[in-house]
C-alpha cells in the first residue's frame, strides 16, 4: 500500500512536469482531428441512418410515442444524437487509451526511469511489434466484454460498475505491458503482474472510475447539441489527461517494484553463496594454499630455483 500511495503523488507532482504537458499534446491533436475529422463527415449521416432506423420498427416507434406524451415531442430529436454519442464514446475512450499507450507511455517511462531509477537495467524484454500485439489483443478482448455485458447497464448498479471495471482491466493490461517493455525481461515481467496483480488492477480501475468523468460532458452534449464539437475536444483532451496520469502511476509503480524485486533477487544470491568461518565469501573455483609468489606448477621456460644454502 506504500508503494502504492508513493506511486500516485509522484504520478500526479509529474503531471505538472512541462515535458508531461508537452507529450499530452501530441495525442490530443491526434484524437481531435480524427473525432471532428469523423463528425464532419459522418455526423448528419449517422443521426439519420439511427432515426430512421428506430421509426423502421413498430415496436420502438409506438413506444416513442407514449414517451412523447410525457415529456414531449423533442425527446424523439434527442434520442438519436444520444445513440450516436453512447456509441462514440467508447470509441473515443479505445482511441485514447491506444494513442497514450504507444504515443505517451514509451517518453513518460524514460522520464520516470532517467529521474527515479537511472541504474535500473534495461534488458529490453518486448518490442514495439509485441506491444502493439498485445495492445490490439487486450482492446478486442475489451470489446468483447462490453458487448456482452451491455445488457446488464440497463440495470442502475451495474451500470456504474461494469464499465469502469473493464476500463481497469484494460488498463491494468496494456499500461502494465508497456512500462515494463524496456526494462524488463519476459519472465520478469510476467512475475511481477502475478506477483502485484490486485495493485496493478487497483490502479486500472481507479484509472477507469477516472475515465469515465468525462462522460459526463457527453450528457452536457445531449442538452446542448449546438456545443458538441467543443465538448468532443474537451472530452478527448480530458481522457488524454487521465490515462496520461494512469501511465505514470503505472510507471512508477511498475518501476519501483521491479527494482525492489532484483535487490531481493541479489541479496537472496548472495545469502546462497557458501561463507568461510569469518564471513568471507568462498569463491567456488577453487583457490590454491602456495604462497602467491612461488607457483604450485611452474612455468615449463622457467630458470631453476638454486638449491638450498646448507
Amino acid at each position: 500500500m506504500t508503494r502504492l500511495l508513493d506511486a500516485f503523488w509522484r504520478a500526479a507532482a509529474y503531471c505538472l512536469h512541462p515535458k508531461v504537458i508537452g507529450l499530452s499534446l501530441l495525442p490530443l491533436l491526434i484524437g481531435v482531428a480524427l473525432t471532428l475529422g469523423g463528425g464532419w463527415f459522418y455526423w448528419e449521416a449517422a443521426v439519420a441512418g439511427v432515426r430512421a432506423t428506430l421509426e423502421s420498427w413498430q415496436l420502438v416507434d409506438a413506444g416513442l410515442k407514449w414517451v412523447e406524451t410525457l415529456v414531449g415531442a423533442s425527446f424523439r430529436s434527442v434520442l438519436a444524437p444520444l445513440i450516436v454519442v453512447g456509441l462514440v464514446a467508447p470509441v473515443i475512450v479505445l482511441l485514447s487509451v491506444l494513442l497514450v499507450a504507444w504515443l505517451m507511455t514509451p517518453a513518460i517511462v524514460n522520464l520516470v526511469a532517467a529521474r527515479r531509477f537511472p541504474r535500473l537495467e534495461r534488458k529490453q524484454g518486448a518490442g514495439f511489434i509485441s506491444s502493439l500485439f498485445w495492445s490490439v489483443a487486450c482492446t478486442l478482448l475489451a470489446l468483447l466484454a462490453l458487448v456482452v455485458s451491455l445488457p446488464l447497464w440497463f440495470i442502475p448498479p451495474l451500470v456504474l460498475v461494469l464499465p469502469p471495471l473493464i476500463w481497469g482491466w484494460l488498463n491494468y493490461r496494456v499500461m502494465s505491458f508497456d512500462v515494463l517493455a524496456a526494462h524488463a525481461s519476459p519472465q520478469e515481467r510476467r512475475r511481477l503482474m502475478q506477483a502485484h496483480h490486485m495493485p496493478l488492477l487497483g490502479i486500472g480501475v481507479v484509472s477507469g472510475y477516472l475515465g469515465a468523468a468525462p462522460s459526463l460532458l457527453w450528457a452536457a452534449s445531449a442538452m446542448t447539441l449546438v456545443f458538441a464539437p467543443l465538448l468532443i475536444v474537451v472530452s478527448v483532451w480530458l481522457y488524454t489527461l487521465v490515462f496520461g496520469f494512469s501511465a505514470l502511476w503505472f510507471a512508477h509503480y511498475g518501476l519501483s517494484a521491479l527494482a525492489a524485486m532484483r535487490a531481493e533477487a541479489a541479496e537472496a544470491a548472495d545469502a546462497a553463496r557458501p561463507q568461510a568461518p569469518g564471513g568471507e565469501v568462498i569463491e567456488m573455483g577453487g583457490t590454491s594454499s602456495a604462497p602467491a609468489s612461488q607457483p604450485l606448477f611452474p612455468p615449463p621456460n622457467a630458470p631453476a630455483l638454486p638449491p638450498p644454502t646448507p
